[in-house]
């Protein structure tokens, strides 16, 4: 059992699953080549395996009656260490099925969550557009009321399944002047004559991206995701869950990179001795593990805080805040960590193919996703002076 899930934050069903986890992934081999194929074949095997059951509520097939932080946070944790892409996959069937926990009907429930936690459906979440990125309130797609549902049109960017999802939580505006408290969340199955997601978006670390078109695009009144115009809540509800988490999948990464700087600078042979034996060595060393302990601690804490105090009045406030400082502090700490480790690696830090090479664009993108650095520091600093006043 790994020390820090002995930590006060956790249970002993908490360490149970670590275990069980850990003990499953190192089993598992999966060509990663072809990031989408890769990705399907992740979330076939998560479904398999029974771990996507921490998705959804247990009324649904998943393990719990409510979505439990502790646990998301170990899985991500312990999948990145062991594969970026495996903890996308399992991260994307949460956030893409996660308003529709917080906020479907019983119908959309019964119908999309049992899928998504066999991982007979893949989710995605569709908020970020060309224009629209942190500044969610300006987004442009419009869903115009018809007699049988709604008509979307507009373009979603940056979506992460897009081009291989079988549906979309898309939010879109319903009220164009009313701003933020103007957006609507609707279900999208996939295919629909009037979605074009075809347009695969090519990054530095490969993952199914898409940009989405929406033409006239049709979506009946039952697909309505909660209430109208209360999306950009039930958006924001929704990334918070899913916050902690997002530093959890960054300690993951920090942590393989410092298992593997640890490694190399035991059997890097230099000047007669090992890369070890340099006091400059075990000084980067001790950088990195506290980088990723305070990290941790900050990580655990919030999602402690969301387990054990709830998310409602206070609570919530209180959670937001330290999540906001988990992701911050993570996502940032472990860039370091992982530029540091390759650093002591030289050249064949760069090789690519080399973990650390991979990992030093995998975790790039975590300081922009589910909200960037500047928007965390933002939602903290925020929060610090309205408690204050």
């Amino acid at each position: 059992m790994q020390s820090h899930w002995q930590l006060p934050f956790f249970d002993a069903d908490h360490a149970k699953l670590a275990d069980e986890l850990q003990h499953w992934v190192s089993a598992q081999q999966v060509d990663e080549k072809d990031d989408r194929a890769a990705c399907l074949e992740w979330v076939h095997r998560l479904g398999q395996g029974g771990w996507l059951r921490h998705c959804v509520p247990a009324a649904h097939g998943g393990v719990r009656d409510h979505l439990d932080s502790r646990s998301l946070v170990i899985l991500r944790e312990t999948l990145a260490w062991h594969s970026p892409l495996a903890d996308f996959a399992f991260a994307m069937q949460g956030l893409g099925s996660g308003a529709i926990t917080l906020a479907g009907t019983p119908a959309q429930q019964a119908h999309y969550l049992p899928r998504v936690a066999q991982g007979r459906s893949v989710a995605a979440f569709a908020l970020s557009e060309p224009n629209a990125g942190s500044d969610v309130a300006g987004m442009q797609t419009r869903a115009s009321p018809v007699a049988d549902g709604y008509v979307l049109n507009g373009d979603k960017t940056w979506i992460s399944n897009g081009g291989m999802a079988d549906f979309y939580v898309v939010f879109a505006k319903t009220d164009t002047d009313a701003g933020a408290r103007g957006i609507s969340a609707f279900i999208v199955d996939t295919p629909n004559a009037g979605l074009d997601d075809s347009e695969h978006l090519h990054v530095m670390s490969p993952h199914p991206l898409a940009r989405l078109r929406f033409v006239d695009c049709h979506v009946p009144a039952s697909h309505c995701l909660g209430e109208v115009n209360a999306g950009f809540k039930l958006a924001m509800r929704t990334l918070d869950i899913f916050r902690a988490s997002v530093a959890a999948a960054a300690l993951g990464m920090g942590r393989r990179a410092l298992h593997e700087a640890i490694a190399h600078s035991r059997s890097r042979s230099m000047f007669g001795g090992q890369l070890a034996d340099f006091q400059l060595t075990q000084a980067r060393l001790g950088d990195m593990s506290s980088l990723l302990e305070s990290a941790a601690l900050l990580t655990y804490q919030a999602a402690w805080l969301r387990d054990t105090h709830g998310s409602d009045g206070s609570s919530a406030v209180a959670y937001t805040r330290a999540a906001a400082m988990a992701k911050l502090v993570a996502t940032e700490h472990a860039s370091r960590v992982i530029d540091m480790a390759l650093q002591l690696h030289g050249g064949m830090g760069v090789l690519v193919g080399h973990p650390l090479e991979s990992l030093y664009r995998d975790i790039r993108s975590l300081r922009i996703y589910e909200g960037a650095s500047e928007v965390q520091q933002l939602i903290i600093g925020k929060s610090l002076l309205k408690s204050a006043a």
